[in-house]
């Protein structure tokens, strides 16, 4: 019996070859590139159910990098920043210095593993497919799409580069020779740290902020919806609702219903959410360390 793969007499590959070669048509929807414009995507709740910052937290607990009583007691802390709907400035003051403490000692190589890992695991199918959908068109036009994030850079660059984006901006962990001190350079990206963020990347990268756009489902991101012409209201809180109404800006809401505005936790309420978590994560193991 002929073998399967044995070509026939009367089979060519060079003539099929050009033949499918010169029926192929080239895209005629290829984007245009559009250096002057770019879109920014907040990540909590905006791109992601819930929290980011949890889910890598969460991955951490599973590798014994951090305890379970720290999750416990970080669940609770965002749970009632949540409830509690402000931001906490001494909280957020506290974090400026404890925020990646959990981290201190690793090295930055293993840390980008980690974050790699843990979004395949835990935040891969959390991402809200209508959200994403909006940062393709933005690349389908041919423009930059950035994550804009108080959750560290490096799992902010993971969530980026998996969802083909173009990067992120987060809050920066300083290091010494590749590996984590335990301390924030500057302070968490938050409300008035975004807008300022956006404005540093647009003159870097030579962006009209008024062709530019940003998305971003807390009023405490009104700074950086503001800075930019075309803002976005995505799975709104009330407020955030309330003022995109009033000012007819775009509103897409890609929640079925309550319950999935929870997923494990709650999405932290701005950065207070994310300071109050952390921080209370941190004493909680000092606390159990002292004993």
């Amino acid at each position: 019996m002929r073998r399967f793969w044995q070509r026939d007499k009367d089979e060519d590959p060079v003539s099929a070859g050009k033949a499918a070669a010169a029926a192929a048509t080239a895209d005629e929807h290829l984007p245009v590139p559009d250096p002057n414009a770019a879109a920014f995507f907040d990540v909590d709740n905006t791109m992601m159910r819930g929290a980011s910052i949890y889910y890598f937290a969460r991955g951490l607990a599973s590798r014994k990098l951090f305890t379970m009583r720290d999750l416990a007691m970080f669940a609770w802390g965002q749970a009632a920043f949540r409830l509690r709907g402000s931001e906490n400035a001494e909280h957020i003051s506290s974090a400026r210095e404890a925020a990646l403490a959990f981290v201190a000692g690793q090295k930055v190589t293993d840390l980008v593993r980690l974050s790699e890992e843990i979004y395949d695991e835990v935040m891969a199918d959390r991402i809200w497919h209508g959200t994403r959908t909006l940062a393709l068109q933005h690349l389908d036009a041919g423009q930059q799409v950035w994550l804009v994030t108080a959750t560290p850079v490096e799992v902010a660059r993971t969530i980026a580069h998996r969802l083909g984006l173009t990067g992120a901006l987060g809050t920066v962990a300083e290091t010494r020779d590749g590996v984590y001190t335990g301390r924030l350079v500057g302070n968490l990206l938050h409300g008035p740290a975004k807008s300022e963020a956006v404005r540093a990347l647009a003159q870097r990268e030579g962006l009209d902020l008024s062709r530019c756009a940003a998305y971003s489902d807390s009023i405490n991101d009104l700074p950086m919806l503001t800075a930019v012409g075309h803002p976005h209201a995505v799975n709104p809180d009330s407020d955030l609702r309330d003022h995109a109404k009033e000012h007819d800006w775009p509103i897409h809401d890609f929640r079925t219903g309550r319950k999935v505005t929870m997923v494990a936790l709650p999405a932290a309420a701005g950065a207070g959410a994310l300071a109050g978590g952390v921080a209370a994560g941190i004493a909680l193991r000092k606390h159990y360390n002292n004993r």
